[in-house]
């Protein structure tokens, strides 16, 4: 069977262009680390990246990122021979019966025919993991499956504002298996929770940081996989066919971002913070970044000492109008000591926090 790793996804704002600057920069900037925060992780490759070093901890608001999290990072068991076995089953699965993702959704993002194997499976998971025929680390792995094989074929340009009118529906979801490799994954946190909260009862020695830069929900942007993720089989509403997302807005998209920024730097007890943002604001309104780096600068330099790093990078625009100048941002914060905790002084010591589970 074919496999798929963990970054083998379409994702606005994705890190895996910086994975090489961000590695750099801890590997020559901390020093005596023993975990790993990424609290705004997305599709989870800068997380996957560090799990070989660190106890990691990850976290994100939407669902369809959270069940790859745990097929990827969990410490729970799972069957592989079972797992394959029913990712051929879905495979060969046909004359499948209309289904609420076939009605709703039908020749917009994926076939008719696509659509009806997408509710067909996602009912038969929630029907097995509820009558204890799978486990959660295994439903995980099957959705975040799931999941992969729509992205792959979706009729869209990497998100789901919008799916391309008179675009090409004949391609097959093909289901594959994940590359899970559990070898450091004993220690590792797993999370679902809004960022601010978290930060108020997590530690870890470094914590990384991925905030949307502008007016982009990613809970819009991807709100067909959020949907199917949840299965609750909402309305919905519109050309595009998204259900009601309020819970799911990012306050970092808002024109108040800056305070939620300083509320999360304040309570973050970490002893290295690295944030990601760029400098988007030559570009379109849409796209404008809603913290300055003054801001920026300013918040952080009150927590410890700062030093910035650059990559230059091309930008996503759904227009035609360049950004000149489009580089990507590494912020280290490097915390002052009387701002930690005494567990935190000791660069022995191990963040413990519950994890949340699927």
């Amino acid at each position: 069977m074919k496999t798929f790793g963990i970054s083998n996804r379409r994702y606005l704002g994705g890190k895996a262009h910086m994975l090489d600057l961000i590695a750099q920069v801890v590997h020559e900037h901390t020093h005596g680390c023993k975990s790993f925060a990424d609290l705004f992780a997305g599709t989870g490759v800068v997380a996957h990246h560090f799990n070989p070093k660190f106890d990691i901890m990850v976290n994100d608001l939407l669902a369809c990122n959270h069940h790859a999290y745990v097929c990827f990072f969990s410490n729970l068991p799972y069957d592989r021979g079972l797992i394959l076995h029913l990712l051929e089953h879905y495979n060969h699965a046909t004359d499948l019966a209309d289904n609420y993702y076939s009605q709703t959704f039908a020749n917009t993002y994926l076939s008719t025919q696509n659509l009806q194997k997408v509710g067909f499976m996602r009912d038969d998971l929630d029907r097995k993991l509820k009558e204890k025929e799978i486990n959660e680390r295994e439903y995980s792995i099957l959705l975040t499956s799931l999941l992969y094989a729509i992205d792959r074929i979706a009729n869209t340009v990497g998100h789901y504002d919008a799916y391309r009118k008179n675009g090409e529906l004949d391609m097959s979801l093909e289901l594959r298996m994940p590359l899970i490799c559990d070898t450091h994954n004993t220690h590792n946190q797993i999370f679902n929770m809004d960022t601010n909260t978290l930060a108020k009862c997590l530690v870890a020695d470094i914590v990384y940081l991925d905030p949307p830069y502008n007016s982009r929900q990613y809970a819009n942007a991807y709100h067909f996989l959020e949907n199917i993720a949840r299965n609750t089989k909402p309305p919905v509403f519109g050309s595009a066919g998204k259900m009601d997302l309020r819970a799911l807005r990012s306050q970092y998209c808002l024109k108040d971002a800056k305070v939620h920024f300083k509320e999360l730097i304040n309570s973050l007890q970490a002893r290295y913070i690295l944030f990601s943002y760029n400098n988007t604001h030559s570009a379109n309104p849409r796209s404008n970044t809603k913290i300055s780096d003054a801001d920026i600068l300013e918040i952080l330099g009150q927590k410890g000492v700062v030093s910035v790093f650059g990559k230059d990078c091309t930008p996503f625009s759904a227009g035609k109008s360049a950004i000149a100048n489009h580089q990507e941002r590494l912020f280290l914060c490097a915390v002052h000591p009387h701002k930690l905790k005494a567990s935190l002084k000791n660069p022995q010591a191990k963040a413990a926090l519950d994890p949340i589970t699927p």
